[in-house]
């Protein structure tokens, strides 16, 4: 008689693999840090502009460094300006000042 002794991942496991491989593919990134670049039509284009350029946040970060230019210099009339309009301005530069902020520190 022949007894057959199989160690844990003895013998084939490709296919068990295989369907990780899926699973992950399908299902993203699991983990620590999960990056969801979300719905777009070109993945591998925002991922090249990801690793080129800058993540989201240093992308936001210049929009917003600039922006924040354009609204202090900008020569508003601001009587033309709704409430809730001036406050948008208000609460994005302290928005901005707040990242300066946390920055320096």
């Amino acid at each position: 008689m022949t007894m057959r002794i199989r160690a844990p991942l003895g013998g084939a496991v490709t296919q068990t693999f295989d369907m990780w491989s899926n699973w992950f593919q399908n299902v993203g990134q699991v983990g620590l840090i999960n990056i969801d670049l979300g719905r777009t039509k070109k993945p591998d284009l925002e991922r090249q502009i990801l690793s080129e350029v800058g993540s989201y946040g240093r992308q936001i970060g210049r929009i917003s460094e600039a922006l924040d230019v354009l609204v202090d210099q900008a020569d508003l009339d601001r009587t033309k300006l709704s409430e809730a309009q001036i406050a948008a301005l208000h609460d994005f530069q302290e928005m901005v000042k707040d990242i300066e902020r946390c920055k320096s520190q």
